[in-house]
């Protein structure tokens, strides 16, 4: 999403690189240029005004020091003020200490609500809690079917009626939960809109009933200011406790993202840039803002690499590399880590020094597809010793993979050469884990 933003805000700060010194006229000039950015990404024009404002008091008249560039200072200057409308610091999901967590999650038609729940039943269930999703969107025509699909993907059971009666399913689903030693609950509302007095109504009425621990506003990032806007109304009628951004991974501007702390003074807890559901992030202000100045977010590329590996796979691999018998086997196991971690374009884009080209680059993010069906065309002897993968064999794999004999040649020669490299690392002493005892914050 922040890819475009991105690149202007790093061309424009290139322009000041090379200068002595940060004076009114250098920064006045930048600062123009990044007010006009910000106003074509649809950040709230009050936001972007009092963010320029904040930049330009804190940046003039500072000496630059011999070590760095004016345009690294005003980068640094940009990086905490995005930082601290963001919110400065991440604000933790809250978990009863005891009794029933109980989590509400509202929001407009369209916005994502029903696949965030299952994702988000999906990260607490990881955390070791026993989690009951609540069907209460009872409106909309196969709601509670989407949800138990979803819920079926992770082995979450979920409460549902045969009526269309929220309040009740939400009494009883709470009732249902407290019988079977649930100790955390989601509950699935309908999407409405804030004109409907009917709908806010009956959300508020939920909201009193079972006075939750958390209340979740989730927003489509895509809706740019009109998501800000439905935002704050929310806010006043039903005083959410933190915000969740969803499709982060479209072609929207990034102003919603920037904007809806400042406006709505909640919190934002959580992002969401895919379909899939392993793709939920903790929100963190400062990994956003190195993304937003192209500077990568290494910290959740490791995590996801982290979560993607398990490490009993890693200390195997690690040994097949050493002994030099990586095979298709391995091979094919990491392609199907990979693909759990999320598309490989929003990966590059958590790359230092790659982030702010990554539209730029070409990624196909369906070439993994095409490896995978090729690998898996292929019999488990063929895996294992891929020297037996004579013309006839190829042809057939071919044939089973959809592919053509010169892709599945590419493949065969690809691995042949990446097998030759591990051999040459593992010989110099290459290990390909991280040590035992690395831990993220």
């Amino acid at each position: 999403m922040f890819e475009d933003l991105a690149l202007k805000l790093d061309s424009t700060l290139k322009k000041i690189t090379g200068q002595g010194k940060l004076t009114e006229s250098n920064i006045s000039n930048t600062l123009r240029d990044i007010r006009r950015i910000l106003l074509d990404a649809d950040v709230n024009f009050k936001v972007a005004k009092d963010f320029i404002e904040d930049i330009k008091s804190k940046a003039l008249g500072k000496e630059v020091l011999a070590s760095i560039t004016p345009g690294q200072l005003i980068t640094k200057i940009i990086y905490d003020e995005i930082v601290r409308i963001l919110g400065g610091s991440q604000s933790e999901l809250k978990i009863n200490g005891s009794g029933i967590t109980t989590i509400l999650i509202s929001g407009l038609q369209g916005s994502g609500k029903t696949t965030f729940s299952a994702k988000l039943a999906r990260k607490l269930k990881d955390n070791q809690r026993k989690t009951l999703l609540v069907a209460a969107d009872v409106y909309r025509p196969a709601a509670i079917k989407q949800l138990q699909l979803l819920a079926e993907q992770i082995d979450i059971p979920v409460f549902s009626l045969d009526e269309k009666d929220a309040i009740k399913t939400v009494k009883l689903g709470i009732i249902h939960a407290k019988e079977n030693n649930f100790n955390t609950v989601i509950i699935d509302t309908a999407g409405r809109l804030h004109v409907d007095d009917n709908m806010m109504d009956e959300i508020q009425q939920i909201k009193n009933l079972v006075s939750p621990t958390e209340t979740l506003f989730v927003v489509d990032a895509m809706t740019g200011q009109d998501a800000v806007n439905s935002a704050k109304i929310f806010n006043d009628r039903l005083d959410f406790d933190g915000i969740v951004l969803t499709k982060l991974d479209g072609d929207a501007r990034g102003g919603a993202a920037l904007s809806i702390r400042s406006i709505v003074g909640k919190p934002i807890k959580f992002i969401s840039n895919g379909e899939k559901l392993n793709q939920l992030e903790l929100f963190f202000p400062d990994r956003l803002a190195s993304r937003i100045l192209g500077k990568g977010d290494v910290v959740s590329l490791v995590e996801k690499v982290q979560e993607g590996f398990e490490e009993l796979e890693t200390d195997r691999l690690e040994e097949k590399l050493r002994k030099n018998e990586f095979d298709f086997e391995d091979f094919l196991k990491q392609i199907k880590a990979i693909k759990k971690m999320g598309s490989l374009s929003s990966l590059i884009g958590m790359i230092p020094g790659i982030g702010s080209q990554a539209k730029n680059l070409k990624v196909d993010d369906n070439a993994l597809v095409k490896t995978e069906a090729i690998i898996n065309s292929m019999t488990i002897t063929e895996r294992r010793k891929p020297k037996i993968l004579n013309g006839s064999r190829r042809m057939r794999i071919a044939r089973g993979s959809g592919t053509s004999i010169q892709e599945v040649n590419r493949l065969i020669k690809q691995f042949g050469e990446m097998q030759k490299m591990m051999s040459r690392f593992t010989k110099k002493g290459f290990g390909g884990s991280f040590p035992k005892n690395f831990k993220l914050n």
